[in-house]
């Protein structure tokens, strides 16, 4: 697509002044109309289609991804949630007609979406692709302007964005800024209508507040520890496949991954053997070396885990400084109180736990933070939802794993320490859109009995209306 290139010094090239330049595109009122949202979620189908294989190597040199959960993980994902507002905009854009009292008769009421203005996006680091573009695609279905502040920790994917993101959207209403902590910092003090984060709960925190001076409304994608619960009627072969599936993927680094399993006494060996094997399996052309961790120091936090837990270690336990490797490891039954049942682990390291009933597990989950995801693996529908319903948790699946997230039906998001506020799809374009109610009333008829003094009748007459 054709857009047009204006010189960075004409839109602050530090970053300094973002907001302020944004709010001066947003003021000509060329984001609001439906065939400039369309045309930019095109151009987002075209850079996933037509970049792909550059988008592919950056994340090779990020994160050691090979390119199959290169596609799936970030750009078949980012595509479809481009796709799928392109096709609903139009319906979602519309007024809701509201029907109103008999005392506000005759008028009109309405809910119309309109764009907040100017928004940033912070991503992270571990799918670097996906957790930045995706929440453009909000912001642009919203009609609004954009910052993207992209993670230094992913430098390859951030140089990428900053590089093509311009090509393929209007590059005076979104902005690339590249940066560490100080740059982040220095955004959200410039006052955005709204700031969107994915990342760690402790960042999230500063992030919000930073973001108080200015009364920025924020939403938070965060992490937390997303149990997995087996109960003895499962289907062991396929819980243990799909565990051990998404928890390979990306090594582990991955905020919905299953952190941890309970599963029921009667099947916990069985179920403990299968995962072992299907992680043999997956890994038969790698099984001699271990995954890759983003960085040093995230490393030597999972070696830590590893190093320090007091259960048995029964498959695994592997790691290499020179590489910054860490062989997929099992864990059977880690005390509570370990730091590997505490923290998340986002690496390739997975406890499971012996529980003697479904009770006992609910117990164990809704005695910490909330989680992210739930994940519940039983055959029977009832039970199934018994469980959903009985630990709290920002999105659930049953009888898979992390699947929720690539449904744009479906919002997304965290409760409590793991996060607050949800997009995906229409959710993301209400997310960042201001719901403004509106009441349209004709001049005539102007009741006079309704304006002061007020006589007795006039009193008894308003109280049966209002």
């Amino acid at each position: 697509m054709t857009v047009n290139v204006i010189a960075d010094s004409a839109v602050g090239e530090s970053g300094e002044t973002a907001a302020a330049d944004l709010r001066r595109v947003f003021a000509t009122g060329r984001t609001r109309s439906l065939h400039w949202r369309l045309d930019q979620l095109a151009g987002i189908e075209a850079l996933c289609d037509e970049q792909e294989p550059a988008i592919a190597r950056a994340l090779a040199s990020d994160l050691g991804r090979p390119p199959v959960e290169a596609w799936l993980g970030d750009i078949a994902s980012t595509k479809g949630e481009a796709t799928y507002a392109r096709k609903h905009l139009k319906k979602w854009m519309r007024r809701i007609r509201q029907p109103l009292p008999v005392a506000q008769l005759p008028g009109r009421g309405w809910v119309q979406y309109d764009p907040l203005g100017v928004v940033l996006v912070i991503g992270p680091w571990n799918y670097p692709f996906y957790l930045s573009v995706a929440p453009l695609v909000a912001a642009i279905s919203a009609g609004n302007c954009a910052v993207l502040k992209p993670s230094e920790l992913a430098p390859a994917t951030s140089e990428l964005l900053t590089d093509v993101l311009p090509k393929y959207v209007d590059d005076q209403a979104f902005r690339v800024i590249e940066g560490d902590g100080g740059t982040t910092q220095n955004l959200i003090a410039q006052g955005f209508d709204h700031v969107l984060f994915t990342g760690g709960t402790e960042i999230g925190r500063k992030i919000m507040a930073a973001a108080a001076p200015t009364l920025t409304p924020v939403t938070l994608e965060l992490g937390g520890k997303s149990p997995v619960i087996v109960t003895a009627d499962a289907d062991l072969d396929v819980a243990a496949r799909r565990v051990a599936w998404v928890k390979l993927m990306n090594s582990g680094q991955t905020c919905i991954a299953p952190d941890y399993v309970l599963a029921d006494s009667a099947v916990v060996d069985a179920f403990t053997d299968k995962v072992i094997g299907y992680i043999d399996k997956f890994r038969s052309q790698d099984r001699d070396s271990g995954l890759r961790i983003v960085n040093r120091r995230q490393f030597d936090r999972l070696k830590e885990l590893i190093d320090t837990t007091s259960g048995t270690i029964v498959a695994g336990g592997r790691t290499d400084v020179g590489s910054l490797s860490v062989e997929p490891t099992v864990v059977r039954d880690p005390a509570p109180t370990d730091a590997v049942m505490t923290d998340e682990i986002f690496g390739p390291v997975l406890p499971i736990i012996s529980v003697e009933s479904t009770t006992a597990a609910v117990g164990f989950v809704n005695s910490r933070p909330k989680p992210l995801a739930l994940y519940v693996f039983t055959n029977s529908r009832q039970l199934g939802r018994e469980l959903v319903d009985a630990i709290p948790s920002g999105g659930a699946v049953i009888n898979h794993v992390a699947m929720h997230c690539l449904v744009p039906q479906l919002p997304f998001g965290g409760v409590g320490a793991s996060g607050m506020g949800q997009y995906h799809g229409r959710w993301g374009f209400e997310a960042l859109s201001h719901r403004r109610a509106v009441l349209a009333k004709s001049a005539r008829p102007d009741l006079k009995l309704t304006y002061p003094p007020y006589t007795d009748s006039a009193v008894k007459i308003m109280r049966r209306l209002f």
